[in-house]
């Protein structure tokens, strides 16, 4: 795996307890977007730990060149905004998962297994939370053959464009079936929808202890 994060202590610090595990193993580290970009295609990383603010292009912007370029590897979040929009702006940006900086070390070790296995990984927090909106809401009609075909790739963190390209759509089309889909789910945003659908591989990150940082 790659850390990136324009905090020494921070990168150091979660270096030093993930190769604690005997089966994880830290290739580099960056302090910014460009240097990851850099590393990527050099260490060919399975999971990049990588923080929203950085200097210069900031972590969604990585993730979304990653997601384009070099869709191997999965880019998990730390942040420390627990928003829903911003949430689903990670998603969008194509994020293999989302984790709060209140994540412990066992938690982040095993959100780094899921995402390697292709797992999307979402913070326990943010995941009661939607469940909560989500079960306060009652479900619309069901979906489309084609809207079921969007729901599973977003799903699996695909931005729009990567889902347009797959499905041989227009991005304002795929636009369109996600709206439709998030009504008839009675959903608020494209992360309850991933998690709505049943059968779907979603680990649950929870907060039991922090994440050291400066």
């Amino acid at each position: 795996m790659v850390i990136v994060d324009d905090h020494a202590l921070v990168r150091e610090g979660t270096a030093r307890l993930l190769e604690q595990e005997p089966d994880l193993k830290v290739l580099g580290e960056a302090a910014s977007a460009e240097e990851a970009i850099d590393l990527f295609a050099e260490l060919q990383p399975q999971v990049a730990l990588v923080d929203v603010s950085l200097p210069g292009a900031s972590g969604l912007e990585l993730a979304r060149w990653a997601s384009e370029r070099h869709p191997g590897v999965r880019v998990v979040v730390l942040s420390a905004y627990d928003d829903i929009a911003f949430v689903d702006e990670a998603l969008d940006a194509g994020v293999a998962g989302y984790l709060l900086k209140t994540a412990s070390a066992r938690e982040l070790a095993e959100a780094v297994r899921a995402a390697a296995e292709g797992v999307f990984v979402l913070d326990g927090a943010i995941s009661r939370r939607l469940s909560q909106r989500r079960e306060s809401r009652r479900p619309g009609l069901g979906l489309t053959r084609r809207e079921s075909e969007v729901l599973a790739l977003l799903a699996q963190g695909w931005p729009n464009k990567r889902i347009a390209a797959e499905l041989g759509l227009g991005v304002r089309t795929v636009e369109g079936h996600i709206s439709s889909l998030l009504a008839k789910l009675g959903v608020g945003s494209r992360t309850e929808a991933a998690l709505y659908a049943s059968g779907l591989p979603t680990a649950h990150a929870g907060h039991t202890g922090p994440l050291a940082r400066p």
